[in-house]
Order: structure tokens, then C-alpha cells, then sequence
């Protein structure tokens, strides 16, 4: 690769750092790659661009408009994959390593694009829980509601994951309408870089959406406010130098942190060898100390089994890593690539020499060997082993981030739970078993100390995503040590990057804010009938107004006869009236539902395609024989799903002659855009 000056990307405009600027060395050999550094940027002007111009853009966007363009950047990436891939060597990640960072990138921007699309409003403003009753006559209530930030999002991320970790912010961080600055870490700073070159030059993101530091953040933070957010991934001792920061202190700047992490994994007290569970631990054990060649915040630093295993454990894990070539990554033979850098082979080794120091000896692997290429970070896979995990503490205290794990023993269930949860805060935890109480009193002994547990076992495992990895549907993140916040998992991952806020008024108001239709709130009685419109055509608030229908005690009955539901309180008049709650016999709830269907559906075919579900339903009044029923159906909000067909959630309200509300329910559509 020819070496090359990184850019900065500020005000819309690619702008290399001036002064002295820092090396970049290939993790292969040693040559050097690229320059990089940020002299002469204008930190608060960029805070202000994105504040003045991202912003306002992203936010006159709805949900679905954002989620479309995350899309466009998720194929984008997948398109010029080739080009990333070739960086991705110069990093010293093999091509399955490469994977989870590129292709697992856009993949993330990919589900969020889609959980936004079929999870959040064609609007502005996201409704939180539901609506608040907050007067006798209905006319004053309440309803919590998420709206964008009006500040920036200032991403620091990590060396390991230069694309991934990237766009496992971003996709939340714009799909909540709030534009961001990267700032990559400087080791694999050429491969963020490239990335963003591709979204910008995709031509989909607004201005000011996304601007890129490739070096020190300066005074950055001397400009933040309490709109703004900071989301970082790093070690815990720049966490709390970033997070103790005056102005972050002053202003209560949102700061999201994913930290150090001694993450485990347990082999069940039933696993023992020749069980399944043992070879799939075995497997697992040695994959997390390998790929990215250990570098990972979610590989398995602690690998805990009951003490009659320990020695079949230790000779099962040296075997299969006596099996694992280490070498050049753009080798298809290798199946280990090198660290990032020199410098972090030889701070793992020191991490290495701490361990042993406290009383864990090395049972595989030589920490001084470099089996790769002259000039490279290469190192082999260290496997250590702790008899007394209870003395030798630092094995819960010190992570060595590179291809090292460490065995040791547990006693029985309470002792495994205690030595899981003394690394004071994990990412993530595997327990492998089949046996459901194992996992029972494991995970309920466990969970408060852990972001992400996994139970795996013969059953799971052919589709299990493994221990190390996070997935954007579940939150990325763990409590203490691990930095106590959390990323992605999906749409709550949105809600870092927007305010929640109590909203109180007339039900008119708060439809009108939401952008939605809140029980309460006028209507708009609209002639012929909404299911003939495709959902481009209908409006939030639209309502179709039904005729009546009276129910006959026939009709009771030849129900319970046809359904087989010959419940008391539909069938025995006396039982129904001794009932604290009915007079006498009832109509059947899923009665109810069925003429309620009768009296609005549409016959023919047209925009809406299928039922596919309803929710929230609740029973209010009793409808009795002789009573009567009609339906308002009206567009409560609706979901843009893809280019050929969307959701349509319906406010169904049953009443009687009275106009008394029996029954309400959400019902949802899927329809023809």
C-alpha cells in the first residue's frame, strides 16, 4: 500500500491535519501504511456544524426517511467491500476477522434500518408506554414521548473493530435524528477512514450528518453541551479521565461507555468429557482466543469448569490449539492473523507476566515466540491455567487483550456464580449445559453482573452466534467494570440519542405532537372504506364508523357450540348472576372479536394484504344478550416495512347502545404502499 495522509472530514470537506503527524505501521511487517493527525482543525466549529446543519437536517426527516438512508449506507458498504477487505489485512485480521468487522458492519446498519422501519412511526416523535389518565372526564392527560437531542454525538472508538465499531453507533445515532463525529482510534484509523469515504461519497447522508477527527480530539470537550452525547469504547482508565472531564461534569453530557471486560465462560457440573457440551466449550474456548487474535471486548478471558475436568480441559484446549496456524493474514492457511501493533503484542505480554506473577502458570504457548513474518505483531495463542482462582485474583483484575484466556477450577454452583461475578462487571458470559436447573440457578445467581449471557448446548449450538458475539437486536454493554451503559439493542439503543419527556394536555394536543392518533383525540369519519386505500392514502386519525349489530343469545350459544368455549358465564344464567362481576350470561370476548371483524373488514381484494396480529386488548363492559355492537376503526400510525408493503396499526373500539366502550384493541395490517 502506498503510504498515505489520512483526511479529516469537517464542515463537508476532506481536511488533512497539520503539524506533526503520527505514523501508522502495517501490523504484518512494520512498514509504514499511512499518516494521520488532526492540527488545525476547528473543533468547536465542527460541534456548531453539526449542531446548525446536521441536526436540523436529520431531525426534519421521520424515522422511516432516516432508516432508508442507513439502508442506502449498509449496501453501500457491501458494495465496496472489496476495498475495506484489503485494508482489513494491513490490521492483522484474517479475512473471517474481517468479516465480522465489514460485513458485520453493514449488516448492522441493515437491521437497524429494518427495526425502524417496522418498530418506529412515518414520524417524528417516538410515544413512550402508554397514554396517562390524569383527569375524571379524560380532557387533561398524559403521555411520555422521545424527540432527537440537539446536539452532537461524539463517537471515540476502539482499534479492534474499526468498521463495526463504528456503525454499531451510527445506525442508532442517525436513525434517532442526531448527526455524529467519529473519532477512530489511530492504530486502524486507514480502514475507518476508507469506510466513511464510502458513505460520504454514497451521496445519502445530509450535510453535517457525519463529520470524521483521524486524531487527537484537541479541545473537543471543552465545547460540549448538555445536548450533546459522548459514546466511547475503550479501557476503563480513559473512560473515567473522559467521563471526569469538567465540562462533562458541568453540562451532565450523556456518556455512554463500553469498557474493560473480564468476560467467562462455564462448563455445566454435568458437561464432563465425551458429553457434547464439553467439545462445543472446548471449541468455543479456542475460537474467542483467536479470532481477531483475541482482541475482541467480549472474548473469553475466563474459562471456568468443575475441578474433576480441569485436566481433561487444559490437554482438550492445548490439542485444538496446537492445531491453529498462526501467520500472514492474507494467508489462506492462516488461521490467526497478528495484533494490531507491536506495541500491543508487548503490553499483552506484560499483561501475560502479571498473570503469572499472581500465581497462574502457561500450559500452551510461548508469550516471547513470534511466529509470523520479520516485523510483525505476531504472538501465539496463550492458554494459562489458575488451580486456586481465589488467590491468584488477578485473573479476575487484569485482561490481557490479545489471544489469552485462562482455565481454572470451580467448586460446586455457588462457587462458579462467585468467580463469574468477581470480575466485577462483564460483557458477556457463556455457561454451557443441558440441564435447565444448572442454567436456572446459574443465570439467576449471575445476571445482575453480566450484559449478555448465553446458555449453549447440543440443542442451540449449529445456530447459536457464539459467546463473542454481540448482535444489534440485544444491547451491547454491561454493568460496572464493563462501563455500565449500553449500545445497540435495537431500538433501545435509538433512545440514548433523544429525549424523554412528560407531555401533559387535552388528547387533541398530544395526537397533534405525536404525529400519532391517541384514544380521545378528534377523528376524522371518512366516507367509503379504508381497507379500498393503500396506506400512502390514509391519514393518522382516519375512521371508519360501523353499523350495529345486536347479539342474541343464539348467538352465544351456537358459538360455545361451534368453538367448544362453554364457560359458565356464557352458558348458566344462575352461575352468572351469583358472578361478583356479570348480571347473567355474556357474550363470549373472542365473540366479540369475531362480529367486530364482521362488521369492518373488507371482502374484496385490495391494499390490505393480511392480519397479522392485534395487541393490547382489553375487555371493558360486559355486552350482554340483546345488547348491540358497533366498531370504530381508526389509523392509529403507520410503518413503512419496505418498497412493497408496510404496517397499518388500527385503533379498534367496540361499543354498545349506550355508547359505552366494551372492548379496545390495536390491530395491525400489512399493506400496500
Amino acid at each position: 500500500m502506498k503510504t498515505a495522509q489520512l483526511l479529516n472530514y469537517s464542515h463537508d470537506t476532506w481536511i488533512p491535519g497539520s503539524g506533526q503527524l503520527a505514523e501508522i505501521a502495517s501490523a504484518i511487517d512494520g512498514s509504514l501504511v499511512a499518516t494521520t493527525g488532526s492540527g488545525g482543525l476547528d473543533f468547536k466549529g465542527m460541534l456548531d456544524h453539526a449542531r446548525t446543519v446536521g441536526g436540523p437536517a436529520l431531525r426534519k426527516l421521520t424515522f422511516h426517511e432516516r432508516a432508508r438512508i442507513i439502508k442506502g449506507l449498509g449496501l453501500a458498504i457491501l458494495d465496496r467491500k472489496e476495498e475495506l477487505y484489503e485494508l482489513n489485512y494491513l490490521t492483522g485480521a484474517t479475512r473471517k476477522d474481517g468479516w465480522i468487522d465489514i460485513e458485520g458492519g453493514a449488516g448492522t446498519l441493515l437491521s437497524f434500518s429494518s427495526k425502524g422501519r417496522r418498530e418506529l412511526p412515518d414520524a417524528h416523535v417516538l410515544l413512550d408506554g402508554a397514554l396517562e389518565p390524569l383527569s375524571k372526564n379524560g380532557t387533561f392527560q398524559g403521555q411520555h414521548i422521545y424527540t432527537s437531542m440537539h446536539g452532537a454525538a461524539v463517537h471515540i472508538n476502539a482499534f479492534n473493530f474499526p468498521v463495526w465499531g463504528m456503525l454499531e453507533k451510527l445506525a442508532p445515532t442517525l436513525l434517532a435524528g442526531m448527526p455524529a463525529i467519529v473519532k477512530p482510534a489511530s492504530s486502524t484509523a486507514y480502514l475507518c477512514e476508507a469506510a466513511v469515504r464510502v458513505m460520504i461519497d454514497s451521496g445519502l447522508l445530509p450535510e453535517g450528518a457525519v463529520q470524521l477527527i483521524v486524531g487527537g480530539v484537541g479541545d473537543l470537550f471543552d465545547h460540549l453541551g448538555g445536548q450533546d452525547v459522548v459514546s466511547f469504547t475503550g479501557s476503563a482508565a480513559t473512560a473515567l479521565k473522559l467521563k471526569s472531564h469538567p465540562v462533562v461534569q458541568r453540562e451532565s453530557v450523556r456518556f455512554v461507555a463500553e469498557q474493560d471486560s473480564l468476560n467467562a465462560s462455564i462448563l455445566g457440573p454435568e458437561a464432563g468429557p465425551g458429553t457434547p457440551e464439553f467439545d462445543l466449550f472446548v471449541k468455543e474456548v479456542v475460537n474467542e482466543m483467536t479470532v481477531k487474535a483475541g482482541q475482541k471486548c467480549t472474548a473469553i478471558r475466563r474459562a471456568m469448569a468443575p475441578a474433576k475436568h480441569l485436566d481433561a480441559l487444559e490437554a482438550a484446549i492445548r490439542e485444538r490449539l496446537g492445531k491453529t496456524t498462526v501467520g500472514d493474514p492474507r494467508d489462506q492457511e492462516s488461521r490467526m492473523g497478528s495484533l494490531v501493533s507491536c506495541a500491543q503484542r508487548d503490553d499483552v505480554r506484560a499483561q501475560v507476566q502479571k498473570l503469572i506473577a499472581a500465581g497462574a502458570r502457561i500450559v500452551a504457548g510461548d508469550p516471547a515466540a513470534s511466529p509470523g513474518p520479520d516485523g510483525g505483531a505476531f504472538m501465539d495463542p496463550i492458554l494459562l491455567r489458575a488451580d486456586d482462582p481465589w488467590t491468584a485474583s488477578a485473573v479476575h483484575d487484569v485482561e490481557a487483550f490479545g489471544p489469552v484466556s485462562t482455565i481454572m477450577p470451580y467448586r460446586d454452583s455457588a462457587d462458579a456464580i462467585a468467580l463469574a461475578n468477581r470480575g466485577m462487571g462483564s460483557l458477556a458470559l457463556s455457561l454451557f449445559t443441558h440441564s435447565p436447573d444448572a442454567a436456572r440457578e446459574f443465570i439467576q445467581g449471575a445476571a445482575s453482573f453480566h450484559g449478555r449471557m448465553l446458555v449453549i448446548n447440543r440443542d442451540n449450538a449449529a445456530e447459536s452466534t457464539g459467546h463473542g458475539s454481540p448482535l444489534p437486536v440485544l444491547v451491547h454493554g454491561g454493568p460496572g467494570r464493563a462501563g455500565g451503559s449500553e449500545e445497540m439493542g435495537g431500538i433501545r439503543g435509538v433512545k440514548h440519542y433523544m429525549q424523554r419527556t412528560a407531555i401533559q394536555s387535552t388528547p387533541a394536543m398530544l395526537a397533534a405532537i405525536s404525529e400519532q392518533y391517541i384514544p380521545g383525540a378528534p377523528k376524522h369519519f371518512v366516507e367509503g372504506h379504508p381497507f379500498t386505500k393503500r396506506m400512502g392514502e390514509l391519514r393518522i386519525g382516519d375512521t371508519l364508523k360501523t353499523t350495529s349489530r345486536t347479539v342474541t343469545i343464539a348467538d352465544i350459544e351456537h358459538f360455545a357450540e361451534f368453538t367448544g368455549d362453554k364457560f359458565y358465564a356464557h352458558m348458566d344464567e344462575e352461575a352468572a348472576k351469583a358472578s361478583p362481576i356479570f348480571e347473567g350470561r355474556v357474550a363470549h370476548g373472542y365473540l366479540i372479536l369475531s362480529f367486530a371483524a364482521g362488521l369492518f373488514v373488507w371482502p374484496d381484494p385490495g391494499p390490505v394484504l393480511a392480519n397479522t396480529g392485534l395487541e393490547n386488548l382489553r375487555f371493558l363492559t360486559p355486552l350482554y344478550p340483546g345488547d348491540s355492537m358497533r366498531v370504530e376503526l381508526t389509523v392509529r400510525s403507520k410503518s413503512l416495512k419496505s418498497e412493497d408493503s408496510g404496517v397499518v396499526r388500527w385503533a379498534v373500539e367496540v361499543f354498545n347502545q349506550k355508547d359505552e366502550l366494551v372492548a379496545t384493541y390495536d390491530l395491525l395490517t400489512e399493506n400496500l404502499p
